[in-house]
């Protein structure tokens, strides 16, 4: 499988609006918001991945499925259970 981006690109400064409540309480419990918003975007791009997956290969799991339906699993002759 791919990877989802690059881990060793360089690091960019960037500038971001955020409810102020709420970055007050984050650095008061000492949260790493550089981390936190890497971890939170690479969930984002993992789940958008996913979804355009899905979206790009759907006709061709249904044709399996209904493959499957019809004429069963490749393996089923080798099952034991």
């Amino acid at each position: 499988m791919n990877a989802l981006y690059d881990q060793n690109a360089p690091k960019k400064a960037t500038s971001l609006s955020v409810n102020s409540d709420l970055l007050e309480k984050a650095r008061g419990m000492n949260i790493n918001l550089s981390a936190t918003l890497e971890e939170a975007l690479k969930e984002q791009l993992a789940q958008k991945a996913s979804e355009q997956w899905q979206a790009e290969n759907k006709i061709a799991m249904q044709k399996y499925n209904e493959f499957v339906e019809e004429h069963g699993n490749f393996s089923d002759e080798f099952r034991a259970f």
